[in-house]
């Protein structure tokens, strides 16, 4: 008997340095815990492989690096996967090779996203990277050659230093690549990290221009035939694409509310209105497994209101109206007649949408809509 989840997502912890604005799960090198690790991942699959159905629609590997993961242990958990429709991996551009874009390709992999951040030599080593530019088409090219047709690339704004200047010829160089998709994402820095401490001043500085910004993102990447299908997502699509959707399924999975499940260290999954939480500690992760215990977890259950209102705020984010149907009660019915009038938000039969300038404004316009 399976499951109806769809969506899975796995989390592979280790890269080659930590850069000094991530606050993601991850573990520095740790070359001889990679193998263990994939086993307990594995270990983890089956104890719910019940909860997934017989075929999915989207795998995840996020990271980390998932590239920096020894490569016979990444071949061996990509060969022990379920199938899926699309299949994505993120891949920082120093560790794709010819032969790893190969090994990605034989084992199924449909989808490379290419954590690229940017191709300007000072950001890149604000942002503390350790590819530039070269490396970045280097490993674009190398996809290519593999037989990948569906590459995201990553790039961050509001960098230290950064200009509008800087951020133009990131544009640039980035559509010249002709990706199929782009991830444009505004650099957040935790109050109290390092980075934060290095670059408080001018973090504050690029506060003030980052909705500039946010629009000259907007304007080159639709200009340039791309759609702008979510708050910080662009793809191509349509003709130009042979037809093909060229959008995140997994993360549209997230956006649309659907139950995805989450294996590994800092792993969240959203199962039947409850989530839950992986510890981040490696050790009792892979003690957990080898005992055939599920590793400690935090656990929530989800009430239908807190359910509505993340509906809410996370459908109002793409591009296409948000069904009312089983929404309604969190939705504001006074701010929502306010905001038709002011041009931001607007109904489409029985859906609703933000407008142009509703979703430029975003967050804040969402807000006023939650009852």
């Amino acid at each position: 008997m399976s499951g109806g989840v769809r969506h899975l997502y796995v989390h592979l912890p280790f890269c080659a340095a930590r850069c000094g604005y991530c606050d993601f799960v991850t573990l520095v090198g740790r070359e001889g815990e990679h193998e263990p690790y994939v086993e307990a991942l594995l270990a983890e699959l089956a104890l719910e492989r019940s909860s997934l159905d017989r075929e999915l629609d989207t795998i995840f590997l996020g990271g980390g690096t998932p590239t920096y993961t020894a490569p016979r242990a990444l071949e061996r958990l990509l060969a022990a996967l379920p199938p899926a429709r699309e299949v994505t991996v993120e891949a920082n551009p120093e560790t794709v090779t010819p032969r790893l874009a190969a090994l990605l390709r034989r084992a199924g992999v449909t989808r490379v996203s290419l954590g690229v951040q940017s191709f300007q030599p000072h950001l890149l080593h604000a942002l503390e990277r350790r590819a530039d530019a070269a490396a970045v088409r280097t490993a674009f090219h190398a996809l290519r050659d593999a037989g990948f047709d569906n590459i995201s690339l990553d790039l961050i704004y509001g960098v230290p230093g950064q200009s509008a200047s800087d951020l133009a010829h990131d544009l640039d160089d980035a559509i010249a690549l002709a990706p199929e998709h782009l991830s444009c994402y505004e650099l957040e820095s935790k109050p109290g990290t390092r980075f934060a401490h290095a670059h408080g001043d001018e973090l504050a500085r690029q506060a003030e221009a980052m909705e500039g910004y946010f629009e000259q993102v907007v304007e080159t990447l639709t200009h340039a035939g791309y759609r702008w299908y979510e708050t910080a997502n662009f793809c191509r699509g349509g003709v130009a694409a042979g037809g093909r959707d060229l959008r995140s399924r997994h993360n549209l999975a997230y956006w649309l509310g659907r139950d995805y499940l989450g294996l590994g260290i800092g792993a969240v999954s959203t199962v039947g209105g409850v989530r839950w939480r992986n510890a981040p500690k490696l050790a009792a992760y892979v003690a957990a497994a080898r005992a055939g215990r599920v590793p400690p977890r935090e656990v929530e259950p989800l009430d239908d209101d807190v359910r509505r209102r993340e509906r809410l705020l996370l459908g109002l984010r793409l591009d296409e109206p948000l069904p009312l149907h089983g929404v309604e009660s969190a939705l504001d019915a006074g701010a929502l007649a306010r905001l038709e009038r002011l041009g931001l938000a607007e109904r489409r039969g029985s859906g609703l949408t933000l407008t142009r300038r509703g979703r430029f404004l975003g967050g804040g316009v969402t807000a006023e809509l939650i009852a």
